[in-house]
């Protein structure tokens, strides 16, 4: 699944008469271009076109120093009229329908804006003591009518938010839906461990622990309002926000480009596994590379500027390999976090990680054997790694004292340096076990089939 924005700012305008007008073009070319690929869409309604705005002249069209991608604009306020909203959410919704069919886009999922208790929403507001409230009351309204938007096209569609950025204003937004028997399918959170500005904060390093204390924190509120039983879409996760940040801001955000990240990937599997959260989807957030203008600069993204793959895409490809059937294991080692799964022919397919607290480098190396148990016996054995040395185009660029303007002949080394390939490949015997040597932040995907 894929998450865009539905970029209200291409669609709609004023004719002449001051009459709403839609122009979809651009809005059809991404959405064939995403289905032509295979993706299931999560549709955010955003942003609030100029034309129907209370503040039309209070749009952001910069990103720190650049312009957004492609030169677009955010805007920052609320409707001046939510009948206005309404119509365009349905008449969107009916476009959709009239050309991919019901069908389909039953199939998708939609929510409401974007993290609208955030600063850049009304930010007049951002100086009020009470601006949480005052922002989460306004989105509420714009909720509502989103809602009866697309109910008028279909009750299939399902529908969802609120995708706050903050965790205690999903608290303010579930009583309301409650309270006015608002359709809500799905609820989207927003979950980041840590923010660039506080990676040097002693309570708010690198952690695990601390996405799995907001996830807690959010659940509180969710099952204080007696939504429970929702589908819960993790719609942004990061292991640190700001994706408009780089290493230019903070020098911390090197993990992105390295070995780490996929590390913080996996473990996260595991420990949400461990707590038997329901999450029913776990979408990372990429948003912000179109700012670069190095490889390695720490944007969020899967690919770097001269589209080398980074650890954390190949740790999405690796976990695609994993099967429904949960299994457990065993180890002596507490830095070891494995995911073994099995499926319904008994293959198996085993993703870990070796790591500690805060995805420190000074974790000592070991070399331990592996059992995969008696069934496996006489299976292929294949091992895919991800580490310092393998499938990693940043630290070889490092070895390489490959600078920011690579030539071509480096682009391609960097580029197949991120190709992930087997380690290696071979047929298991029960009676002769085999050994993965782990270093810190290592990955590895072992299949047997």
């Amino acid at each position: 699944m894929v998450r865009i924005y539905t970029m209200f700012e291409d669609i709609v305008y004023r004719d002449g008469e001051g009459k709403i007008q839609y122009d979809w073009r651009l809005s059809d070319l991404r959405l064939d271009y995403m289905l032509e690929k295979g993706y299931d869409l999560l549709l955010a309604y955003a942003g609030i076109p100029k034309c129907i705005s209370f503040h039309s002249e209070n749009v952001s069209v910069k990103s720190r120093v650049k312009p957004r991608y492609k030169g677009k604009y955010w805007n920052p306020a609320p409707p001046e009229n939510y009948d206005d909203w309404e119509e365009i959410c349905y008449q969107y919704t009916k476009h959709n329908v009239e050309r991919y069919g019901i069908e389909t886009v039953s199939k998708w999922h939609c929510q409401c804006f974007n993290e609208a208790d955030h600063a850049y929403f009304m930010p007049e507001l951002d100086e009020d003591e009470h601006k949480f409230e005052k922002k989460a009351k306004e989105f509420c309204k714009l909720y509502a009518a989103f809602q009866r938007g697309i109910r008028r096209v279909s009750e299939e569609i399902p529908i969802g938010g609120p995708n706050f950025a903050f965790k205690s204003t999903i608290g303010l937004f579930l009583p309301y839906v409650k309270e006015n028997n608002l359709k809500l399918d799905f609820i989207s959170l927003h979950n980041y461990a840590t923010s660039p500005r506080r990676l040097r904060d002693e309570n708010a390093k690198l952690t695990v622990a601390n996405t799995l204390k907001v996830h807690e924190w959010q659940m509180g509120y969710i099952r204080e309002n007696g939504f429970e039983d929702t589908k819960i879409i993790l719609d942004e996760w990061g292991a640190a926000s700001g994706g408009f940040k780089n290493c230019e801001d903070v020098p911390e955000l090197i993990f992105r480009e390295n070995e780490v990240y996929s590390a913080y990937y996996v473990k996260l599997i595991h420990e949400f596994i461990k707590a038997d959260y329901k999450i029913d989807k776990m979408m990372i957030c990429l948003s912000g590379q179109h700012e670069m203008t190095e490889d390695f600069s720490g944007f969020r993204n899967f690919f770097t500027l001269n589209f080398i793959r980074k650890p954390i895409y190949n740790a999405f490809c690796l976990a695609v390999k994993l099967h429904e059937g949960l299994l457990s294991y065993e180890t002596e080692n507490q830095n070891i976090f494995a995911v073994p799964t099995k499926d319904e022919n008994g293959n198996m397919a085993v993703m870990l990680t070796y790591c500690d607290e805060c995805f420190e480098e000074n974790i000592p190396e070991t070399d331990e054997t592996v059992d995969l148990g008696a069934d496996m016996d006489g299976k292929k054995v294949t091992v895919w790694c991800i580490d310092k040395d393998t499938t990693n185009p940043y630290r070889l660029a490092q070895k390489k004292n490959i600078g920011k303007n690579p030539t071509k002949e480096e682009i391609a080394l960097l580029r197949e340096e991120g190709k992930l390939k087997p380690v290696t490949e071979f047929n298991y015997d029960n009676n002769a076990k085999f050994t993965l040597k782990l270093t810190a932040n290592c990955t590895y995907l072992i299949t047997a089939e």
